[in-house]
């Protein structure tokens, strides 16, 4: 078994190299055997459109039930709606067949425990369990629901959609968002305009991942040919949205955050928001000004998801376009329900989607910049440029190093996941968000090369 498939917040690799059959059902043997240890034994399974997800369906049912744990078949669903069978079903543990928004060849398992989906630790004791072999056995029982009427319901009864007639363009990229995200806002009153609303394991169109700007030329072409009042974008599993405007731009997912922060402080004043460390100072600054608390954290959606609960936030969210509420829904990330959200608030407002923002100081900022560190080098790059900025400069260090400068900042952090460091800038203007760039990128550069 390639140790490498176990991830920090789930496992996944490529299929039929790093997930043959044998191992897939030595994983699944592992995770009831995990289950089983932590007083859990009643699982809800469900899975994406990719290829070999039925196989990996009928192994993981193999090796959950013989390791005694009852198996709730829920079929072929979006992630959330996994997530929702958590708090609705008789289940007290679930997987998630899935890979997200990683290449066709690629699929995952995302593992929760009682309500939350697990990380870290919690997945290296699977692994434990897995090298080692010793499997907890048993007789389970395997039962099948659809699920996918009941969540698309739920989302429905929870949405109040005020007079204003919207026309939405719906790209689900062939992923799983769009079979129940178009007919669920149809439902709510919408015009939707469909871009690759039909699973497809090949991805036929574009990748599923609404942070990449290429991946949203056919959601932004849409809403000009149609002069559609917004698009709304799924990755591969459908727990992270992607927003474009009435103009074409793209809406970021600290910029949805800011729009949904004010609608909710409304409502909740004083409520606690939680945003990670590549956010814009806007947001906090925003959240603040209209009353709210605002908390920098981790990236990373379990990380996330545990301080949401420790803080008792309303509302959580990430760059990446995952968007937690526990503001009238269950706390996990789901980008279904964020873009019913999001018609629900301009159904109730005059103006067009980039008139939320018309208010909020203009900043000039990076996307993320990836810079190719080894796994084995990343951290102490990291803490030693920590250690460095800190003599000279105020630095939050949650979460790698938030460098503050007088006109901006910029971020440097090490991938939990990947070989990379990750950097993000922002300045008031672009000459001083080049000057910030500059000197944080030279130290990281001197640092990696030794030059």
């Amino acid at each position: 078994m390639n140790e490498h498939i176990f991830r920090e917040y789930d496992i996944r690799g490529v299929v039929g190299k790093d997930l043959t059959e044998e191992t897939v059902y030595d994983l699944a043997r592992a995770i009831g055997t995990f289950f089983r240890a932590n007083g859990a034994s009643h699982a809800s399974l469900g899975r994406d459109a990719r290829e070999s997800s039925p196989i990996f369906r009928d192994l993981m049912i193999k090796g959950l039930t013989e390791a005694g744990c009852d198996v709730l078949d829920v079929g072929m669903v979006p992630t959330p709606a996994l997530y929702f069978t958590l708090f609705t079903e008789p289940v007290d543990c679930g997987v998630m067949i899935t890979g997200s928004h990683n290449p066709a060849d690629n699929n995952g398992f995302k593992v929760c425990l009682g309500k939350s989906t697990i990380f870290g630790e919690h997945i290296s004791e699977i692994k434990r369990i897995a090298l080692s072999r010793n499997f907890a056995s048993g007789k389970g029982i395997k039962e099948e629901r659809d699920v996918a009427h009941a969540y698309g319901g739920y989302i429905r009864s929870n949405i109040r959609m005020g007079s204003q007639k919207l026309k939405v363009v719906v790209d689900a990229g062939n992923g799983m968002g769009g079979f129940i995200g178009a007919p669920l806002y149809k439902e709510l009153g919408c015009e939707v305009i469909e871009l690759f609303c039909e699973p497809d394991s090949r991805f036929p169109n574009h990748h599923p991942d609404p942070t990449v700007v290429e991946n949203m030329a056919f959601a932004i072409n849409a809403v000009r040919e149609h002069n559609a009042d917004l698009a709304i974008a799924f990755d591969g599993d459908a727990d992270r949205i992607g927003v474009i405007d009435e103009k074409g731009e793209i809406i970021w997912g600290d910029q949805l955050m800011l729009i949904f922060s004010r609608e909710i402080l409304k409502e909740r004043p004083g409520a606690t928001f939680i945003g990670e460390v590549k956010c814009s100072q806007t947001l906090f600054d925003d959240i603040r000004r209209h009353g709210g608390t605002a908390i920098m954290w981790k990236v990373g959606h379990s990380l996330i998801k545990s301080k949401m609960k420790e803080t008792h936030a309303a509302m959580a969210g990430e760059m990446s376009g995952h968007l937690f509420f526990a503001d009238r829904y269950f706390g996990y990330d789901d980008g279904i329900y964020a873009g019913a959200r999001l018609l629900e608030i301009l159904s109730n407002t005059s103006g067009p989607v980039s008139s939320l923002l018309a208010d909020v100081p203009k900043m000039f900022n990076t996307p993320e910049i990836r810079v190719e560190c080894p796994d084995d080098k990343k951290f102490e790059v990291v803490r030693a440029l920590t250690n460095d900025f800190k003599k000279t400069n105020e630095v939050i260090d949650i979460d790698g190093a938030r460098i503050l400068f007088e006109h901006g900042w910029g971020l440097l952090r090490a991938s939990n996941t990947q070989p990379v460091i990750v950097m993000r800038f922002e300045a008031d203007n672009p000459q001083h968000l080049e000057e910030i760039q500059t000197t944080v990128s030279s130290a990281v550069n001197r640092l990696i090369t030794g030059r």
